[in-house]
């Protein structure tokens, strides 16, 4: 099983604020979130995350090696790291709905985001198949990873919510990858 996890909280998360590249710590209650997720991949047989912080502060609270791989760092939002989402940023957003392709500026396209995670999965996909494998990562990351799953276009993560401190399951058999859950959030306090 591949088992996605989305980080804890941060200020940027409570504030509602586009969160990229930034790489702001868990607040309290993202700490309390991610001690509530460490029963839930209890056992598992790999633990990777992306490379900022929040992640693997989440990570360290499961009390097991934790590899670090940059494929599961969030998207780029470039001059939108740390903006509010609100209104005004609603033509870049149609631009971005639009085409997959379209990079915001100084950012990153989610397509871009589903080629490095694509290829992250199926690296992962033989060792989910007998052992779980913990990935905590953030919301991009994630959608492509159930894009990459249900073997739809990137423009589909836009019909996706996460909550921080989620847990996503997908998993492995003979015929691929298979969604087994989403957004899980019933270990959360």
């Amino acid at each position: 099983m591949l088992i996605l996890v989305r980080h804890g909280e941060t200020e940027a998360n409570a504030q509602r604020l586009l969160l990229g590249r930034a790489d702001p710590p868990l607040t309290e209650r993202g700490w309390e979130q991610a001690r509530a997720l460490a029963p839930v991949v209890a056992g598992a047989g790999l633990v990777r995350a992306s490379p900022l912080r929040r992640a693997r502060e989440t990570a360290s609270a499961f009390g097991l090696p934790v590899e670090v791989d940059e494929r599961w760092i969030e998207v780029d939002y470039g001059e939108l790291d740390l903006r509010p989402v609100t209104h005004a940023w609603v033509p870049l957003w149609e631009k971005w709905r639009a085409d997959p392709e379209w990079v915001p500026p100084g950012g990153e396209s989610l397509a871009s985001v589903g080629r490095r995670v694509r290829e992250a999965c199926e690296e992962l996909q033989g060792t989910a198949t007998t052992a779980d494998v913990v990935v905590v990562t953030h919301v991009s990351p994630i959608k492509a990873s159930v894009t990459w799953a249900l073997q739809v276009g990137d423009e589909a993560a836009w019909r996706m919510f996460l909550d921080v401190g989620s847990v996503t399951r997908l998993g492995m058999g003979e015929r691929g990858p298979v969604l087994r859950s989403f957004n899980e959030r019933h270990h959360l306090p």
